[in-house]
């Protein structure tokens, strides 16, 4: 059972170091406002083909607090890493990608969902791939409702979030994957890594049909086998990847918000991003709290990030 209680510790995002040429500080907009930029995001919005944006919001957490700090972490992270990428033989800088900066500060989750929806839907109108940095995991189905309901949607988490309604809250992060399904259909929907769900939640996916991967299965079959094995049983062409961060083992990502052990490793989420790529339409990455480590999680998030990128752009090219 998660947690009601929702904790913090202080983290002090106030400076960022200068990493011109690599970055640009994103303009502000009606929607978003400025931000220091994720690593490389160097294109003007009308020339990129990705366009990056942060939701910093966790006013539904359950345990631990502070994802509304991870954009911003995340992106300092991102300058660790050379723009070379060695198993993709090719510069990130070919993948025109720009960086909107993050949404305002919002209230009631409700008020996040129609501004978050509202956002990607001006990315998308303007032929953008949107990649959205969270926050909480509540941003996903948020992104989910700007896209036309024939995509297919598939998720890395290690719960089920298909409660509906947690803490008297429709829009928690605890009920991510079932508003999503509520968009696309509970048949157009497969959760990966999964090892936690609820009672309530083990009926809701028995009576509407929510097929989920645990990470048992996983690591006995394989990511190939069963990414592909996800693809066919989604069977859609155009696919929306939410990442909660959650779903690699804590091991290698403890500062997330509801840590789960018995996860998937880096390399295993890299092998789905190579080969879900061709096919991906838009995706998130949520659930990083930076302060409840050294680091280590918000650099494994930013690289994720720039593996999606590159997977999405060499398709592309």
């Amino acid at each position: 059972m998660v947690r009601k209680s929702c904790t913090s510790r202080p983290w002090d995002v106030a400076s960022f170091p200068s990493h011109e040429p690599r970055s640009q500080i994103a303009a502000s907009n009606s929607y978003g406002v400025a931000s220091p930029a994720f690593a490389d995001a160097v294109a003007k919005f009308e020339d990129a083909r990705l366009a990056l944006f942060g939701v910093p919001y966790d006013r539904t957490c359950s345990y631990r607090g502070g994802a509304r700090y991870g954009p911003g972490a995340i992106r300092q992270a991102s300058y660790n890493f050379e723009t070379y990428m060695m198993d993709h033989q090719r510069d990130i800088l070919a993948v025109p990608y720009a960086d909107l900066g993050d949404t305002p500060s919002f209230g009631s989750s409700a008020e996040m969902v129609e501004g978050v929806t509202r956002m990607a839907g001006d990315v998308l109108r303007a032929g953008k791939i949107p990649i959205v940095i969270g926050g909480e995991h509540s941003l996903a189905p948020a992104v989910v409702q700007a896209f036309p309901k024939d995509v297919g949607v598939l998720g890395i988490d290690a719960h089920l979030d298909f409660r509906d309604s947690y803490l008297n809250d429709k829009w928690s992060h605890a009920c991510s994957a079932r508003r999503i399904a509520d968009h696309v259909g509970a048949e157009n929907v497969i959760y990966m890594g999964v090892r936690s769900y609820s009672a309530e939640e083990r009926e809701a996916l028995e009576a509407l049909g929510l097929t989920y991967i645990s990470s048992y299965e996983i690591h006995e079959r394989g990511i190939v086998a069963m990414t592909e094995r996800a693809l066919k049983e989604i069977d859609r062409d155009r696919i929306y990847l939410t990442i909660d961060m959650d779903g690699v083992d804590p091991a290698y990502a403890p500062a997330v918000g509801n840590p789960e052990p018995f996860g998937l490793a880096p390399m295993q989420v890299k092998r789905l991003l190579d080969i879900l790529g061709p096919h991906l339409v838009g995706m998130d990455l949520n659930e990083v709290s930076p302060a409840w480590d050294q680091g280590q999680t918000s650099l494994l998030a930013a690289r994720l990030i720039r593996e999606a990128i590159m997977s999405i752009g060499e398709a592309r090219l």
